[in-house]
């Protein structure tokens, strides 16, 4: 038995993107180049930036297409030309580590605050500032009141930056509606490759300083010869996750709140973080007091069930989450596994998760009775 519960790490890859991707790899050309086969290939990345730019509700001159969400999110730090960061606690290390940032803090949900916001602004020069907050976090799920946010930070002049990554293809994503100047995309988290995403600004127009110099590439914004194959497969995916968002979030929110009702009834003292806030429909995070993450994860892959210890760009060291830390939780936050569902899962995926999970919680509370006694 093997059970895949981590598709906030990554999820497979959509046979959409498959084909997509086998199609690109038959074309030869570079798309810098003039000749017919680089211009084969230009018109396919540009068919697909057109597919992004609508997806997101922007223009095609604003889609950069990148490595990734993590170099999307430097690259609007880097680019955007403001000296100040102020961050949400909550955020991804690609952001937390891209400047010093100045933290906004969350409640014990994970939820950033408006007013917090608005003490940080007043003793900020606002012209000199960006704010970077993620919509959806990659551990809880939890999502961010982005547009609000973001009308504090214009209020005051600030630009803003939003992380978009985990919440593409399960929230609707519209870049005007967030209020966001800059947002981050990535093509696998989608289900599509690995190595691609899009950094996409409001305004197509905008002089965003290069983090990668070099050519020409994507309007002297991104210097390298574009990933063909890769930006095809990520168009290709987001537009299958897009057609299926709606359904696909009724499934999952029903499975997740599946999963974590059968535990509660099983385990008096499971945590759900983040579980009186709006999450994502595919993810939970829990804990057991005193059962450790890394113990936790280690044994339920030997069982076949493959869950996460925090962000999955932090693995190899199973450490207390940043993310819960910031929420309060204490020593809990050494604890928590993601449970994160994604558009392979079934209910019999679940039903190995509590199985293994359930069975986990008791033998460690047999070794606590038995090294107490």
């Amino acid at each position: 038995m093997s059970v895949y519960l981590d598709h906030n790490a990554t999820t497979p890859v959509r046979p959409e993107a498959v084909r997509a991707m086998v199609a690109a790899l038959g074309l030869v050309g570079n798309p810098s180049s003039v000749h017919g086969a680089g211009r084969a290939a230009r018109k396919l990345v540009e068919e697909a930036r057109e597919r992004v730019a609508a997806a997101v509700g922007a223009a095609p001159g604003g889609v950069v297409f990148t490595s990734g969400g993590s170099e999307a999110n430097a690259l609007a730090l880097a680019g955007l030309g403001r000296k100040v960061v102020i961050a949400s606690a909550v955020e991804h290390p690609s952001v937390l580590k891209a400047a010093a940032c100045h933290l906004l803090p969350v409640d014990g949900n994970g939820v950033a605050q408006p007013a917090a916001l608005e003490r940080l602004l007043d003793g900020l020069p606002g012209r000199d500032v960006v704010v970077a907050v993620m919509l959806a976090n990659n551990e809880t799920g939890v999502v961010q009141p982005m547009a609000e946010l973001a009308r504090i930070a214009h209020a005051r002049g600030a630009l803003v930056h939003c992380d978009a990554v985990q919440a593409l293809g399960k929230l609707p994503v519209d870049v005007a509606a967030l209020g966001a100047d800059s947002v981050a995309l990535s093509a696998h988290k989608v289900g599509g490759p690995q190595g691609v995403g899009a950094l996409v600004l409001a305004d197509g127009a905008f002089d965003l300083a290069p983090l990668i110099k070099g050519g020409g590439q994507e309007q002297r914004r991104r210097a390298g010869t574009e990933n063909v194959p890769g930006i095809a497969g990520f168009a290709a995916a987001l537009a299958a996750a897009l057609a299926a968002r709606q359904d696909e979030a009724a499934r999952l929110a029903d499975l997740r709140d599946a999963i974590e009702a059968r535990l509660a009834a099983a385990l008096p003292d499971l945590r759900r973080f983040g579980a009186e806030a709006e999450r994502l429909a595919n993810t939970s995070c829990l804990a057991v007091p005193g059962l450790s993450a890394q113990t936790a994860v280690m044994a339920l892959d030997l069982a076949g069930v493959m869950v996460s210890a925090g962000s999955a760009c932090s693995s190899g060291k199973v450490a207390p989450s940043p993310v819960l830390t910031a929420m309060g939780a204490g020593d809990l936050a050494a604890a928590a596994v993601r449970v994160s569902l994604g558009w392979t899962s079934t209910a019999a995926d679940g039903d190995a998760f509590c199985d293994a999970f359930t069975a986990l919680a008791a033998r460690h509370a047999d070794k606590s009775a038995a090294s107490a006694a």
